[in-house]
């Protein structure tokens, strides 16, 4: 899963050659911001057929957390 997900936020922010780990952090690491998160939300959801509603924005901050969180989704990917 972490292949796919990096390669969704490498496409919806525009990055190449970045190392992207399950520790990366999205504001520190990768210079995210609200609006940025936004649309990185709505492309994991897209793919992946989960809801992630705003309250949980908050506790996903490392790309980690992200696999984490779609995994305890049911998202076997």
């Amino acid at each position: 899963m972490l292949k796919r997900v990096k390669e969704i936020i490498e496409e919806q922010l525009n990055l190449e050659n970045v190392d992207i780990t399950e520790d990366t952090r999205f504001k520190e690491d990768l210079g995210v911001d609200s609006l940025d998160l936004f649309e990185l939300v709505m492309a994991f959801e897209e793919e992946y057929g989960v809801e992630i509603p705003s309250e949980e924005l908050e506790g996903l901050t490392t790309v980690g957390a992200v696999i984490d969180y779609m995994k305890d989704k049911g998202v076997d990917a």
